[in-house]
């Protein structure tokens, strides 16, 4: 089914209401807890994340929820909505306004609906498959990229990769610094720096570890403004893929970028 007005209404919608209750916290009393998994938790993330379910049970309570603070809700269309209310809460507790709300539609597996919002700066990022990337109301584009050195990458932290990951990105990083040790990456940012990368700042986003509400809402947003959104094997994002995710502004790249993590084990091929 065509991703419609009322889908992208609903959408927005959602981030003007998660944004609404994650604000009066932000350098605020924040409630904060460490869940099982180690991961930081507000009462931001569970006071946006709970309001956003319930527009979706009033306004689509067929089409199923996945969210990573209250977990799935099982739907019967073959659409769910995919819900982080805080990409980046370890930037939110400290006061750095680099988070952001994520919200997807996945359609039988395939994310053909994302907002990035960041409800502080008050910036939108909306994709739509087939459709423009919008950023604030306005169309936006990756750049160019005549060759890997010399690209910005950008990652939240290595420290979150799965040990066997980090010698890739490392291999990654040296062939886009071209052994110039000052030109390393861009660390922080979560999925900020995806927005950053649609609208032309960044070159290159790599992540491991990530779950489906981390990178479902990326993949319209980046390849609406022209970059390419694969795993770290190059194979397209799905609510099957393993956590490996690459956000790459010119398309010319993906191959240099694919090669360049293949050069130690622990790459894609070894994955």
């Amino acid at each position: 089914m065509p991703v419609t007005a009322s889908d992208i209404a609903l959408a927005q919608a959602l981030a003007d209401a998660a944004g609404a209750a994650i604000r009066p916290y932000f350098r605020g009393d924040l409630g904060l807890e460490i869940k099982a998994d180690k991961s930081p938790v507000t009462l931001a993330d569970r006071a946006a994340e709970a309001a956003m379910r319930r527009l979706i049970e009033a306004e689509r309570s067929g089409d199923g929820i996945v969210g990573e603070e209250y977990g799935t809700k099982p739907g019967i269309t073959g659409r769910t909505w995919v819900l982080d209310p805080i990409d980046g809460t370890r930037s939110f507790t400290v006061g750095r306004a680099i988070f952001g709300t994520l919200i997807a539609l996945v359609e039988n597996g395939w994310p053909v609906l994302g907002v990035i919002d960041q409800p502080v700066q008050r910036e939108r990022w909306l994709g739509v498959a087939g459709r423009p990337t919008m950023f604030d109301g306005a169309a936006c584009r990756t750049r160019t990229c005549a060759a890997l050195e010399g690209a910005i990458v950008a990652t939240s932290s290595p420290h979150l990769f799965p040990d066997e990951d980090v010698p890739a990105f490392l291999a990654l990083v040296a062939a886009a610094s071209g052994g110039a040790p000052r030109q390393g990456p861009v660390y922080g940012g979560d999925c900020y720096n995806y927005g950053l990368l649609a609208a032309g700042h960044l070159d290159i986003v790599c992540e491991s570890g990530l779950q489906l509400y981390d990178f479902a809402a990326l993949v319209p947003v980046v390849e609406g403004a022209g970059g390419r959104m694969c795993d770290w094997n190059g194979d397209p994002l799905t609510a099957d893929s393993d956590g490996h995710v690459l956000a790459i502004g010119d398309p010319a790249r993906v191959d240099d970028v694919l090669e360049a993590l293949r050069a130690v084990p622990g790459g894609a091929e070894g994955d």
